[in-house]
């Protein structure tokens, strides 16, 4: 099947979602969503594409029966041969758990509203380029701030400004370092961000 006719017909079938999971890092949040999905009859994911062959989220794919591919930094920004992979896996949803990399125009305009990306804080705050993992927990406690969270929400071609579907929140204390803060918000991921996938793709 031609990439444009896959793209054509995954607009008119009724069948099992598949999703991809972009990650540049360890996976944890991957490796959750995998297994939260595991035994669901109606969705999936059906690969994991990385732009970093040393990161540890191939082997916890590996350890799941799940493929994991590496990309190109030329070919992620052509965008051309990420399409191709996708439509060999037949993916539906693009899943972004601790991916780094701004997603192409030519992705974004394929997956319109099926791109979802969780942020490790309460989006306005914290958000744009260089603002991830610790770099944002960091920021957090030195702002004093009295609570943070996650936002998940779609993507747009600017760093986390598309629209928020889902927050939730976790309390601060004046006490806590940015390692108690990311400990705190990946508490929220783990449980949130899996069944937030769900009501979407459902």
């Amino acid at each position: 099947m031609h990439i444009l006719d896959f793209f054509v017909q995954l607009k008119k079938e009724n069948r099992m979602k598949k999703m991809a999971i972009f990650a540049s890092g360890s996976g944890t949040n991957a490796e959750n969503i995998a297994k939260y999905f595991s035994d669901n009859q109606s969705i999936e994911v059906s690969v994991v594409l990385s732009n970093n062959a040393c990161a540890g989220v191939h082997a916890r794919m590996s350890r799941l029966k799940i493929p994991s591919v590496t990309f190109s930094n030329e070919d992620f920004a052509d965008g051309r041969p990420i399409l191709e992979k996708l439509a060999e896996f037949s993916v539906d949803w693009i899943i972004l758990a601790g991916f780094m990399k701004k997603i192409p125009e030519i992705v974004l305009r394929n997956y319109p509203s099926r791109i979802i990306n969780i942020h490790p804080a309460l989006l306005p705050k914290y958000g744009g380029k260089g603002m991830y993992g610790m770099h944002v927990h960091r920021a957090v406690v030195a702002s004093g701030e009295k609570e943070s969270g996650i936002t998940i929400h779609y993507v747009n071609e600017r760093y986390d400004e598309g629209d928020i579907i889902f927050q939730a929140s976790c309390p601060l204390t004046p006490e806590d370092t940015p390692e108690d803060v990311a400990a705190k918000v990946h508490a929220l991921e783990y449980r949130y961000f899996p069944e937030v996938i769900e009501s979407l793709l459902a």
